[in-house]
């Protein structure tokens, strides 16, 4: 802003000179004061002006209508999504979401720096505001390959770039506790840039949880309980109650939410997939939970909105304030939270669940999919068993962690796995795509319910090797040699035929086609995957699956180099040595 744009802004405040855009009699949601108000929002080149009585060149009526400040997602994954940032944009606005923190590890993990530059590239002309944080762990651990080391030395020139907003989620919270060199090292690297360190520190408690929030740690978005976000309150970290596709924690910790503790409180998807926004909305969806469960409607909408602008250092917006961007929602009410008109730097972006913008989209040549395996054959997938007590990656309903199981299951003559229909444990396998390692684990997984063909991805969270699951070596076998054909996405088979397919030419985890379009690939796989392969009915087939590769989150989980026991941070063998 320069001397004669300042001049402006306060003479428009004071009245002296007319608004370019009014909004009229709003009932205004003052975060601040924590009230509601009736008035007109004055707003010049993209600011808000001043709240009152105004007069401007062009005005709206807003009689009846609740003005909110834009809402701001603490945390999400865009490449979970399966969509590209031009897309999510056009997907996320329309339900008044104006910001959006991201971090790219996804397709950093895939495509390294160049991933984060094609990001920030796709970004720039979108009306939502992707603030990006530097992926922290990439690979998440030292545990498996990725397409892409990110050390410390690395860190400093990202993090010294404006549209860098700080470190990213630090999943390697062992090496936070045990004082690593490399994770110390990453550390300083974020609190030299002076910028925000998010967190991510599922199961610590007590002295090691002392040791995360010593390190600077700002937040946390894995807390599944009362307990663990009381304890994270008590360590002064704050809390980004997270309602995605995958995880449902929100609703378990609003009754720890009190007007003493709710300003350290935010909300977050970090996983939100095309069909879960375009039938529940955005953080509206929060919202509209927040308010069910009885909590005050102005603090859901603090935590939506100034909590979290707050938290990151985004003190140009998060609040119907003067000076601050002109990001205001009008909403029908403060229980449903349906935006009828959407504003981001004063320009109206969205109106009655429509994107009014053009969408561009931006080169993804350098990030196209990246299929880079070396070596496979159907003989990888043969597990060489002394024993039939085995170690189980056991599925656990309603999120992402995972049990420690044992069960005795049936050998052939060579010690390989023998599929019994009787028994839900199938084959699990990570076949590395990024380095021509030739790796190849196999582990066994209970509770997935396959009970026919295979099902194989390119989206391994978090570095995104090809995971198949099957009942059977041959068409396992088969899936993964159509998924390197395809270039990367989900592919389903049977008896050696391929029965539906999503392509992600974007890195092999994103595509390039519209939301819709995904959502009803995704439904088709879903459908096929219940009814063709009979994957349980109350399992997600895909998202799912592709979880059970990330070594952060307890308790088993299998990356290309072999089981991981994430309890004791180490691998373990498919052979049980007790129960």
């Amino acid at each position: 802003m320069d001397h004669q744009e300042l001049k402006h802004l306060i003479n428009v405040a004071a009245g002296r000179e007319p608004a370019d855009l009014v909004i009229k009699n709003a009932k205004i949601v003052d975060v601040g004061a924590g009230i509601i108000r009736e008035g007109d929002i004055a707003i010049v080149d993209g600011l808000i002006a001043g709240t009152g009585a105004y007069e401007g060149k062009e005005e709206i009526d807003a009689t009846g209508l609740y003005a909110l400040p834009g809402l701001i997602d603490s945390h999400i994954h865009i490449e979970s999504a399966y969509v590209t940032p031009e897309e999510i944009s056009r997907l996320l606005v329309p339900y008044g979401t104006s910001t959006i923190i991201a971090d790219p590890h996804e397709i950093v993990n895939v495509a390294g720096l160049k991933g984060l530059e094609y990001m920030l590239d796709a970004a720039a002309e979108v009306a939502l505001r992707v603030e990006y944080m530097l992926p922290s762990c990439v690979p998440s651990t030292p545990f498996e390959h990725a397409g892409a080391v990110i050390e410390a030395k690395d860190m400093e020139e990202p993090l010294a770039d404006d549209r860098i907003l700080g470190l990213a989620e630090f999943m390697n919270f062992p090496g936070v506790v045990y004082c690593d060199d490399g994770a110390i090292d990453k550390l300083i690297a974020g609190k030299k840039s002076g910028k925000p360190i998010d967190g991510h520190s599922p199961g610590l408690t007590g002295r090691d949880l002392c040791a995360y929030a010593s390190a600077g740690i700002l937040a946390d978005h894995e807390c599944s309980t009362a307990e663990e976000m009381k304890e994270r309150l008590s360590n002064g970290m704050y809390i980004l109650m997270r309602q995605g596709s995958a995880c449902h924690n929100l609703e378990d910790l609003l009754p720890v939410v009190t007007p003493l503790n709710s300003r350290r409180c935010l909300l977050c998807s970090d996983d939100r997939q095309p069909k879960t926004i375009l039938t529940e909305g955005h953080l509206d969806d929060h919202l509209r939970r927040c308010v069910r469960f009885g909590l005050d409607p102005i603090t859901a909408v603090q935590m939506a909105t100034l909590n979290a602008a707050e938290a990151f250092g985004l003190h140009d917006r998060g609040a119907i304030f003067p000076g601050r961007r002109a990001d205001i929602n009008l909403v029908n009410n403060l229980e449903d939270f349906r935006a009828k008109r959407v504003f981001i730097d004063g320009v109206e972006v969205a109106r009655d669940g429509e994107y009014l913008l053009e969408v561009k989209r931006a080169d993804y040549s350098a990030v196209k999919s990246s299929m880079h395996v070396k070596d496979f054959s159907i003989d990888k997938l043969k597990l060489n068993l002394k024993s039939d007590r085995v170690n189980v990656i056991d599925i656990l309903p309603g999120g992402v962690v995972t049990g420690k199981g044992v069960a005795t299951v049936t050998l052939d003559e060579g010690g390989d796995f023998v599929y019994d229909p009787e028994q839900d444990i199938v084959k699990i396998a990570v076949v590395e795509r990024h380095q021509e390692t030739g790796n190849v684990a196999v582990a066994l997984l209970r509770g997935y319910g396959i009970k026919q063909g295979a099902v194989a991805l390119s989206i391994a969270h978090d570095s995104h090797n090809i995971i198949v699951a099957g009942t059977n070596d041959a068409d396992m076998a088969f899936a993964v040699e159509e998924l390197i054909a395809l270039g990367g996405g989900v592919v389903l088979v049977k008896d050696a035929k391929v029965l539906t397919l999503l392509p992600l030419p974007v890195g092999g985890i994103m595509s390039d086609q519209s939301g819709e379009w995904v959502m009803q690939k995704l439904i088709d796989i879903h459908d096929i995957a219940w009814k063709e392969l009979g994957v349980e009915g109350d399992v997600e087939p895909v998202m799912t699956l592709c979880f059970m590769s990330l070594p952060v989150i307890p308790e088993l989980k299998l990356t290309d180099m072999g089981l991981f026991d994430v309890t004791v941070f180490d691998f373990i063998s498919v052979e049980a040595t007790e129960d």
